[in-house]
């Protein structure tokens, strides 16, 4: 995404110009967006990991 083509509406101008805070807000969330230190790769890493941590502890159940 770019904010070549986004409209400000505190100021009503072009974000890309960041002439207001809400401006240099909006166009830092677009340029440099949040992901608080986790990619999605490693969060979907997490998550296949903790299923299959289940899948064992269900079979190990079953066993005993």
């Amino acid at each position: 995404m770019s904010c070549e083509h986004l409209v400000c509406a505190a100021s009503s101008g072009p974000v890309e110009q960041a002439r207001c805070p809400v401006c240099r807000e909006a166009r830092a969330r677009v340029h440099h967006p949040q992901t608080h230190g986790i990619s999605p790769l490693l969060l979907m890493v997490l998550i296949t990991a903790l299923a299959l941590l289940l899948w064992l502890a269900g079979r190990l159940a079953q066993i005993v």
